[in-house]
């Protein structure tokens, strides 16, 4: 008797790695890096991002320590590799939130992996920037927590396959899209490290938030929002 197929989802995230490949995720080791990961750059592509974060390892370090006493200077002229938006802001964020962990946390976020899943994500919220989606990503890629994050490009895909509803406001439409797929989830750290990379992936290169290039994706027959566009299915 053959056996049960896969959940919906499954099949989806299984298309796009073969389209993709699996995606490497983010070269850092503890909470604070990933949090120095998302402060380095910003509008900059990923390339750009590793650079500037590599920059930031090797000229200073990626401790809260290291960051506290770096010369703001130097995080600057870093920041800068990681695009021209923001460049002062985003260097002044990095200290900022390295003193709060000092202060907060006793010099390691890390600490936080350990709470309950509530406390967890309202103690990594309170650092600058970090959001429900980012304290989710986090907590994901430190395997903390068994939880699939999305930025945006993941967001807008999860939606035009039919998971949750557009929504005016972001938080809102996340959750929907997140509560929308949670029973098609494979439970396993890998594989939703591998949905998470490879959905945000895909919404970068082929779902796009204006010009989606449907006539190139391998999920297409999935996919309502593409019928309209002439797409079809397979």
């Amino acid at each position: 008797m053959p056996g049960r197929s896969p959940p919906r989802l499954q099949r989806i995230v299984a298309r796009l790695l073969q389209q993709h490949g699996r995606q490497a995720p983010p070269p850092a080791d503890t909470a604070f890096a990933l949090v120095l990961w998302e402060k380095v750059a910003y509008l900059a592509t990923d390339e750009r991002r590793a650079q500037a974060f590599d920059m930031l390892r090797k000229r200073v370090g990626l401790t809260p320590e290291a960051i506290l006493e770096a010369k703001p200077s130097v995080l600057r002229e870093i920041a800068a590799v990681g695009g021209k938006v923001e460049i002062e802001k985003r260097a002044q964020n990095m200290q900022v939130a390295a003193a709060l962990v000092m202060d907060e946390f006793g010099g390691s976020l890390d600490s936080v992996l350990r709470l309950p899943h509530r406390e967890a994500m309202r103690a990594l919220q309170r650092i600058y920037g970090i959001g429900e989606p980012g304290a989710e990503r986090i907590l994901l890629l430190m395997r903390a927590r068994r939880v699939l994050p999305l930025d945006s490009n993941g967001a807008r895909t999860m939606v035009r396959l039919g998971y949750g509803a557009d929504q005016r406001n972001y938080s809102t439409m996340y959750r929907s899209v997140r509560d929308s797929a949670e029973k098609e989830l494979h439970d396993t750290f890998d594989w939703l490290i591998d949905a998470h990379l490879v959905l945000r992936r895909h919404g970068q290169d082929v779902c796009k938030a204006s010009t989606p290039r449907c006539e190139i994706c391998s999920v297409r027959a999935e996919c309502a929002y593409a019928v309209p566009r002439g797409a079809g299915s397979r």
